[in-house]
């Protein structure tokens, strides 16, 4: 009897269940429990597992560029982080209010480890991302004309609950690409959260848009209901690099 439940669990891919039944099986502790509580630990063994599951789906299709535990952040670094305001980002509680994040500073200041921690920390939450660097967005979106996928990757983009646009003015944008980016940020606006980062603080933004109007248009709709955060001091890789040369 036993043998043909956990056959029919396993075909209806209810794993979670089928492990904590296993496991009750072998250990004769578990036999002395009740029917509740021996089924609520088979609830609570399943939920776990589909939670997981949902996790490691959330974080592959984030493609976040690194591995940034939100635990892991650095807050000893002299660079003007905010811990307080972190604790809050971190909860994710802003991007289902649809509010924005803009993260700048220097080059080594940590914008990308910080970006994919809160990316990471979203994911944790069950809310879907996906992280692109800017030259990688415009290089799929010239693609994608090409081939006829445009419509699709706009759309894709626009029921991300978290979009994380790394190196944000590395390089200025054409008139195409202006427009492009136009109408992923047009998209989500009021709808979803977009979070930016770069090394420009975001007074220069305006300067790396061809297009006065759509820079315009970009800006005002970035700045709404926008979280900043502003790191300053020397590269956190630069000194680390020092410190171990020293060492």
């Amino acid at each position: 009897m036993i043998r043909q439940s956990l056959d029919k669990l396993q075909e209806m891919r209810i794993y979670g269940t089928v492990e904590g039944l296993s496991q009750q099986l072998e250990q004769p502790a578990a036999q002395q429990l009740s029917f509740d509580e021996r089924f609520g630990l088979l609830v609570d063994q399943e939920y776990t597992y589909r939670r997981n599951r949902r996790l490691a789906r959330l974080l592959k299709e984030a493609k976040l560029r690194i591995d940034a535990p939100p635990e892991d952040i650095d807050y000893h670094h002299p660079r003007g982080l905010d811990r307080n305001l972190m604790l809050t980002l971190i909860t994710s509680e802003w991007v289902p209010s649809r509010q924005n994040l803009l993260i700048t500073g220097p080059t080594g200041t940590g914008k990308t480890y910080i970006a994919c921690a809160l990316g990471n920390a979203a994911c944790r939450q069950g809310l879907s991302c996906r992280y692109y660097r800017m030259p990688r967005l415009l290089s799929d979106l010239l693609t994608a004309r090409g081939d006829g996928t445009y419509p699709k990757l706009l759309a894709r983009l626009a029921k991300m609950q978290l979009l994380i646009l790394d190196d944000w003015g590395l390089a200025p944008l054409g008139p195409q690409e202006a427009r492009d980016v136009l109408e992923i940020i047009d998209d989500r606006s009021e709808a979803r959260s977009t979070l930016v980062a770069g090394q420009l603080p975001v007074a220069e933004w305006y300067q790396t848009i061809d297009d006065p109007t759509v820079a315009d248009a970009i800006l005002d709709r970035l700045l709404q209901h926008a979280h900043r955060i502003v790191l300053k001091g020397e590269s956190m890789r630069k000194m680390t690099n020092d410190i171990e040369n020293t060492g």
